[in-house]
């Protein structure tokens, strides 16, 4: 297969094309290499994939609608995997443009480009957990209202799941919507609170652990998010039948969103003794009270992606975090010996 994976550069990004690539599949992988977080990280990954000789980089910015198109006309892509974006719900209090750059005008110019220039078989995008906002039905469904976000991020990615489906509807593109749930593993992003945790923890420094402790979070392993994304790609979803509802034709499209998450929230203070216990250190913890925009628990219920693909997630946290604490140890301490 031909496949085009933006933010190849990032966390999950990374991750899926080194899978598609051991996998034995060509690659584009398309990049700002913005500075939102450490452009030194996102160059080691890089330097893992540009050994393949089936990977091409194109460094774009979504944001450019000329160059998505003049992207997506090179690659000539089967398969779209669409994992760029602005992260962070807290950043999105202090920098709001980048998320309408990147998350809303970026989106919108690579559907274009899908539907006018490549015609991928099927388009799939990351969307996240943060669109159930504050619900308080667990485990959060696919089938559950999402009309009240409350982060601007949050916001974003309800938009992307509107604009894909009308686009599917006016179009006939087929297009997957994938509710992330707090992915951790090794290449993680330094923005995430796991990884926060770990550098505190090394340096000494307090950890901020908000809401007092009290948070769970569906903490799903990168590997395990990679594995869905690989049996998701070519499950196009078809074109539903014509029923009516209330009177009115449904739509046509031929979209769906799925969750993927590992379907066992975890305490964030059961985290937190598990990665002092990876990385034998205690950590200094200081409790704070609930952050604008966050939500105490996440937990996916994720029937839709077992009854698509007859997968569920295989790595426990236990795992996870010692594979973590491995990676990031020696990937500082190799930094730490390039600086010396």
């Amino acid at each position: 297969m031909r496949v085009l994976v933006t933010g190849a550069a990032g966390f999950v990004g990374f991750h899926m094309a080194q899978r598609l690539l051991r996998d034995g599949h060509t690659v584009f992988g398309l990049d700002n290499m913005n500075d939102y977080y450490s452009v030194q990280l996102k160059e080691a990954r890089l330097a893992q994939l540009v050994r393949h000789r089936r990977f091409t980089l194109e460094v774009a910015n979504l944001a450019d609608r000329n160059a998505v198109r003049q992207v997506t006309r090179r690659a000539e892509p089967d398969f779209v995997v669409h994992l760029a974006a602005q992260a962070g719900v807290r950043y999105s209090m202090e920098n709001p443009a980048s998320y309408v750059e990147s998350n809303l005008a970026g989106f919108v110019n690579l559907l274009e480009a899908c539907v006018k220039d490549s015609g991928p078989r099927h388009l799939l995008y990351a969307s996240s957990s943060s669109v159930y906002g504050a619900n308080t039905s667990i485990p959060f469904r696919t089938t559950d209202a999402v009309d009240c976000p409350i982060s601007l991020y949050a916001a974003t990615k309800r938009a992307n799941e509107l604009m894909a489906h009308t686009y599917s509807h006016l179009y006939g593109l087929p297009v997957t919507g994938m509710r992330f749930f707090t992915v951790y593993g090794p290449w993680g992003r330094p923005d995430m609170a796991y990884y926060k945790f770990a550098d505190a923890i090394i340096a000494g420094r307090p950890i901020r652990i908000y809401n007092n402790g009290r948070m769970r979070r569906d903490f799903t392993y990168v590997d395990d998010v990679v594995e869905a994304i690989v049996r998701l790609i070519p499950l196009a979803p078809e074109r539903p039948l014509k029923e009516t509802s209330g009177g009115s034709l449904l739509s046509e499209a031929r979209s769906r969103v799925i969750n993927i998450g590992n379907n066992q929230p975890v305490e964030l203070l059961r985290f937190i003794e598990l990665l002092e216990a990876s990385m034998r250190k205690r950590a200094i913890r200081e409790y704070l009270p609930m952050q604008p925009g966050d939500v105490a628990e996440t937990y996916a219920c994720i029937d839709d992606l077992m009854g698509l693909t007859g997968y569920r997630p295989i790595v426990g946290i236990e795992e996870g975090i010692e594979r973590f604490s491995w990676w990031y140890q020696n990937y500082h301490c190799a930094l730490a010996e390039q600086i010396a």
